[in-house]
């Protein structure tokens, strides 16, 4: 499977380089060259892991990072900076970088240190929750969550389909269209009382949107129980 990663830089040679390189080693990248874009690209899009540079422009990547992890982002980041001293890579991981790559790197390193820190976040992602098809539970997190009939259906077909993003197209197609009415808009409204419902509840996926693609479930996907 195909691993995405954002790449944040201000220097749009190096974001370039570095995605022809990572795409080499199975990884789709996308780029931003502001924070506040990559921030918004983490909390509302699907990543496997980010790589941010410390200075980007008249932004700060480590204060980036600190944004990212206080909105609870959890995926693997690797910092990229020309400054080496033991100061600067200390600011980085206490703002919540997993790993500190300073310029001029080895990119076989830089890939090998990205492929460490998956399997550590692989290994503490939690025991996948369970969805009940009988009556519409989602259990886990300590807790059993009860879902609407549209709601199951909705969780039930992004379960299904895993990290596979869906477009709202099809999803109305699946869920909606038989009933001759409405529109792709009801799509974003489920969406929405099911992230509200999931909100604050540790099941070890979330609901992700990616941009012009669709929806999917980023992290461990629930187990279907069906019957």
């Amino acid at each position: 499977m195909t691993k995405r990663l954002l790449i944040v830089d201000d220097d749009p040679q190096i974001t370039s380089a570095l995605a022809r390189g990572l795409a080499l080693h199975g990884y789709e990248a996308q780029t931003e060259n502001r924070a506040d874009l990559a921030l918004a690209a983490l909390l509302e899009t699907s990543f496997d892991g980010a790589i941010v540079d410390v200075m980007l422009g008249a932004d700060s990547g480590i204060a980036l990072v600190r944004s990212a992890r206080a909105r609870n982002v959890t995926l693997p980041i690797l910092m990229l900076s020309a400054l080496s001293d033991v100061a600067h890579r200390a600011a980085g991981l206490e703002a919540g970088a997993d790993d500190y790559v300073v310029k001029p790197f080895n990119f076989d390193e830089l890939v090998a240190r990205l492929r460490v820190q998956e399997v550590r976040a692989q290994a503490q992602r939690p025991e996948p929750a369970r969805l009940l098809e009988h009556d519409r539970t989602l259990l886990g997190a300590g807790i059993a969550l009860s879902l609407t009939e549209r709601e199951y259906a909705l969780l039930a077909l992004l379960t299904q389909n895993a990290e596979i993003p869906l477009p709202r197209g099809e999803i109305f197609d699946r869920l909606w269209a038989a009933e001759g009415s409405g529109n792709e808009n009801v799509v974003d409204v489920y969406i929405g009382y099911l992230r509200k419902k999931l909100a604050g509840h540790d099941f070890g996926f979330e609901i992700k949107t990616l941009r012009n693609k669709g929806f999917c479930l980023s992290g461990r996907a629930p187990h279907l129980e069906t019957g």
